[in-house]
């Protein structure tokens, strides 16, 4: 059965940095990519980009290519997400997903609180 399972909540004030876990369990790592998905209070989601465990390869939204960093361990199978110079905008549901040959599979989701 695939899974991805995801770090727990994180509370940071503004300016600071923050990463998020998603382990993969139920397949080959590096079989598919790792998109990553947020959604802020009261919005729609937002991709923000995703990886190719296999080669660590990346594509940036636009609108993160310059605070947002993804990671790959495939020793761990585990993906990863840092966002640095937070801002009170960023307070958002952070999401991995994953599209395999049965469908598309999500992990739980990691409310990200940013908060003087």
């Amino acid at each position: 059965e695939v899974q991805l399972v995801q770090s727990g909540a994180e509370l940071r004030n503004p300016g600071a940095s923050v990463k998020v876990s998603c382990k993969a369990l139920g397949y080959i790592f590096t079989s598919y990519y790792i998109d990553w998905v947020r959604q802020a209070p009261g919005q729609g989601l937002e991709w923000m980009g995703r990886i190719d465990p296999e080669n660590n390869g990346t594509k940036y939204a636009r609108n993160f290519q310059d605070r947002v960093t993804f990671a790959a361990d495939t020793s761990t199978n585990t993906a990863y997400v840092e966002l640095t110079s937070l801002r009170i905008e960023d307070t958002a549901v952070y999401y991995c997903a994953t599209r395999g040959n049965s469908g598309d599979y999500w992990g739980q989701g990691t409310q990200v609180t940013v908060s003087v």
